[in-house]
């Protein structure tokens, strides 16, 4: 792996240094693109006729041509179902020819440029991002799950199938759909939702149904342009769906395996005639039971959006989003079975699960205020505040004995289990908010892109893990082998729900933190060379029911990037980065303290065929410090961490997304990770030991056909497949028996005619016995999660 990093650095060395710096002098053409009423126009084309200049709207209808050759040209704007518009302008060495072009077409039409140029690909971050460069010319890996793939893939949850469609996510171990836990770059990566941390703990936060979701960008690596603290493996950043001003509606109903069902709408549109007051509303509803007995994961979703355009100049948009869970136990999920026996050794639709216990109750609230103010076409300032809170009541299940069970009377037992139910009553509140400019203006040959801002943020969350109940005894303990789902030998359990949480928590985990940065991104040779420098002063205090008094620190994070365009189309980076975050738990050895770490990074991107279909190559090395991992002597009703001293991280990635021809959209993906030990305090934890949680090797594809014309135009194809090898447990506990390889075929078809769309896929083709699973010191067991064998949706849309 060392030599792999020594060669990346010295093809990027090599790359920079053969460029020859070329002193010609260009022009730029910007403008904006508007709809009647004053409406913007994204994802509009915008090109100079007959030339390789070209760009492409974004969601305030701007666009910006760079480095174009002085000379006259025709510039057009077209899409389908617009009527292309053309116009004669010059362009002048050292100067902006401005253009704006209003366009008479319906709305409606609009929404079909997205989808038709590309499902699968997009070229700009979301504001919430903060950056205002395209994806190519930043100097990271950022990959975007655009809102298509989301519909292809069928994709209900954060935690259903969104990370095939990224180089080297793995969830390797999960609690189901509580929360997503997604592992990259050997680490757990950080939640965020439109731009803001929504990490109170270690669970959470509850994962997000897709009916108010738009896209998902993952960030590999430190942000340091966006985090007030993060892991430096990287983050994924749920973006919301807003109003877009176009009058418009779809209504959807899946139906599917394990009595699947779900129904949801989206409406879109305007409140006045003028376009000033606009709307969005999501909702959804789904029941969905489960391959194994006695499990349900009912969920209830409601996100209203309201945003007020006063002038040209200034926004301000409110949003909330409610969602409501009613599930089977948490823990259901996992089967255990003693260490002689290893993984999987029962049937796959097992459960250990008691009918007869209380749902868990989960519900999700977060509310967001976003102020937008230009000063005029250069400087722009946001300011953002959000409240998130998230109430559970409900139990978790696991076993206190793992056969061999010792008797009363003396006697040895295999296959017997002592199952155990705990309490989960849970309660957090987040307070934050963020206050940043961008801005651009120019020294002389030098353009700069300014990034400054303050983060806030005030998080709680508070749990009753104190309460728990054998279900079974040891008389007449519950056997795996022969099951028996009626009332438990030792009862069902009474637990005090009625105590304000406060008084009986015995998790108590809060943290306060304030930020400031500054980044500014300096362009040389008409931008054709990218430098970025920038720095964040982070304060942290951090409180738990473990420590007797708060703790304190702050830090400052450099960042640094290098990005040149060795064409239009083609660019090479390297990056610098650092991250700083708290961290809580109970520590069993050591000190907590917070988790510091950096990144090296190289990388090439490629937009192939006038930006049809994207590639990105990266390498990277991550040192981590401080870090709290699992201890394999944990008592699950007392869960403790330990400190592990420093780890480093080492890969590298491969992503390919986009339209190959008109009709023929890929993504596929694959990663190289390897994380290793290099300082342990732990006794038993060596130096060079590989770190849990992982997949080595990671790959993954999905091919999409649509046929353009002809009498079958509309009908669709699919098919994808998951590719996991060497395949890290979740512990350290090392056992007896390692985890397989994996593989997942899925595929479908689709029909779209007018409004109507029918979409339907099979996950699992081959039927195989899938799992995930860890070997477990404390109970001396081995346990495991199953997915799903063949199973299918079927789903109709309709848009009005």
């Amino acid at each position: 792996m060392k030599i792999i990093f020594n060669k990346g650095v010295y093809v990027f060395a090599l790359l920079l240094c053969s460029i020859t710096m070329m002193g010609q002098e260009f022009g730029k053409v910007a403008g904006k693109v508007s709809l009647s009423g004053n409406t913007a126009a994204e994802n509009i084309a915008v090109t100079l006729k007959g030339t390789k200049y070209s760009d492409v709207t974004t969601v305030s209808g701007q666009y910006e041509i760079t480095r174009v050759k002085p000379g006259n040209y025709t510039i057009v704007v077209s899409a389908l179902g617009i009527d292309p518009v053309e116009a004669n302008i010059v362009v002048t060495a050292k100067q902006t020819t401005t253009k704006n072009f209003s366009l008479n077409e319906s709305q409606e039409d609009l929404q079909e440029v997205v989808i038709t140029k590309n499902k699968y690909k997009q070229d700009k971050p979301s504001m919430s991002l903060r950056l205002q460069t395209p994806v190519l010319e930043i100097p990271q890996n950022i990959q975007i799950v655009s809102a298509q793939t989301l519909k292809d893939q069928q994709i209900t949850s954060m935690s259903d199938g969104v990370i095939r469609n990224v180089s080297g996510a793995v969830r390797l171990e999960h609690w189901g759909d509580l929360y997503t836990n997604i592992t990259m770059r050997g680490s757990q990566i950080q939640a965020f939702r439109n731009g803001f941390n929504v990490v109170s703990s270690f669970w959470g936060p509850l994962t997000e149904d897709m009916s108010f979701v738009d896209h998902i960008e993952f960030v590999k690596g430190p942000a340091g342009f966006m985090l007030s603290s993060g892991d430096p493996s990287g983050l994924y950043n749920v973006v919301t769906k807003k109003p877009t001003g176009v009058t418009k509606g779809e209504v959807s109903a899946i139906v599917g395996s394990y009595d699947f069902y779900r129904v949801s709408v989206d409406l879109d549109g305007k409140l006045d005639k003028k376009g000033k007051l606009l709307y969005r509303f999501n909702g959804a509803a789904q029941k969905k039971g489960s391959f194994r007995p006695f499990e349900h994961n009912d969920r209830y979703v409601i996100a209203p959006v309201i945003s007020y355009q006063f002038d040209d100049k200034t926004k301000l948009t409110f949003e909330y989003n409610f969602q409501y869970a009613n599930m089977t136990e948490v823990g259901s999920y996992y089967v255990f079975g003693p260490k002689a026996g290893g993984y999987a050794t029962m049937p796959r639709d097992f459960t250990m699960t008691a009918p007869g216990l209380p749902d868990t109750n989960i519900q999700d609230h977060s509310g967001y205020l976003q102020f937008e103010h230009k000063f005029d076409d250069n400087w722009k300032l946001t300011a953002q505040t959000s409240y998130f809170k998230y109430l559970q009541q409900g139990y978790s299940s696991w076993p206190s004995a793992v056969g061999p069970v010792t008797t009363p009377n003396g006697d040895i037992a295999n296959g017997e289990i002592i199952r155990n139910v705990g309490i989960w009553d849970a309660d957090s509140n987040m307070f934050l908010g963020q206050i940043f400019v961008n801005g651009k203006f120019n020294t002389g040959a030098v353009s700069h892109k300014i990034l400054g801002g303050i983060d806030l943020g005030d998080k709680d969350y508070a749990a009753d893990w104190g309460q728990s109940h054998d279900l079974d005894t040891a008389d007449n303990p519950f056997n795996i082998y022969n099951p028996n789902y009626g009332t438990p030998s030792n009862g069902f359990p009474q637990f005090d729900h009625d105590t304000p949480l406060s008084q009986r928590a015995g998790g108590l985990y809060g943290t306060e933190y304030a930020a400031a940065y500054v980044q500014d991104e300096l362009g040389f040779f008409r931008n054709r060379l990218r430098l970025t420098l920038a720095a964040r002063y982070t304060w942290i205090r951090q409180t738990n029911s473990y420590e007797v008094d708060p703790t304190e620190d702050s830090h400052i994070t450099p960042r640094a990037g290098l990005s040149y365009s060795i064409t239009d189309d083609f660019a090479v980076y390297g990056l610098y980065d650092q991250a700083f975050i708290p961290q809580s738990g109970l520590v069993r050895d050591g000190e907590l303290k917070p988790l510091t770490g950096n990144n090296v990074e190289f990388g090439i991107k490629k937009d192939w065929f006038d930006g049809s279909w994207n590639t990105t190559l990266s390498v990277y090395n991550i040192l981590k410090k401080n870090e709290l991992t699992s201890d394999p002597l944990s008592n699950p009703q007392k869960p403790t961490k330990i400190v592990l001293g420093e780890k480093r991280a080492q890969g590298f990635e491969f992503d390919l997304r986009g339209k190959i021809f008109d009709g023929l959209n890929l993504i596929a993906n694959y990663a190289f990770t390897e994380s290793i030990v290099t300082e342990s305090n732990v006794r038993g934890i060596n130096v060079g030991a590989v770190v849990p949680g992982y997949s080595k090797h990671t790959a993954n594809a999905w091919l999409n056909y649509t046929v353009q014309s002809g009498k079958v135009k509309g009908l669709g194809a699919s098919i994808g497949g998951t590719f996991l090898d060497g395949r890290q447990t979740d512990t350290w506990g090392e056992g007896l028996e390692k985890l397989p390889t994996y593989f997942k075929l899925d595929g479908g078809l689709s029909y779209e005619i007018g409004k109507v769309k029918v979409t339907a896929n099979v996950f699992n083709i081959l039927d195989k016995y899938l799992y995930s699973g860890s070997y477990y010191e404390w109970l001396q067991a081995y346990y495991w999660q199953a997915e799903a064998g063949r199973n299918f949706r079927v789903g109709v849309t309709y848009k009005f």
